[in-house]
């Protein structure tokens, strides 16, 4: 009975392990077409905004500049 329980365990941890490698090459991939994309993106928005630079979008602009809010560095708030 010990031998089938070791058997079955192996076995079932032979299959764990080869999963997580399919897992791995499948998150390599992902992980590398996400930067791809992201260079892509990056290189078609300096485009544009070379073609028109007036027609940037106000969602570009930061939430803090939206506000009317200001940097205020911490080495002045520990004076």
């Amino acid at each position: 009975m010990q031998w089938i329980v070791s058997g079955a365990a192996l076995f079932l941890a032979l299959l764990a392990w080869m999963r997580s490698r399919t897992l791995k090459r499948k998150l390599d991939q992902l992980t590398q077409q996400y930067w791809e994309l992201r260079y892509q993106h990056g290189q078609l928005k300096g485009r544009v905004d070379r073609i028109d630079p007036d027609a940037q979008a106000p969602a570009d602009a930061p939430a803090a500049e939206a506000a009317g809010q200001t940097f205020i560095p911490l080495s002045s708030l520990k004076k």
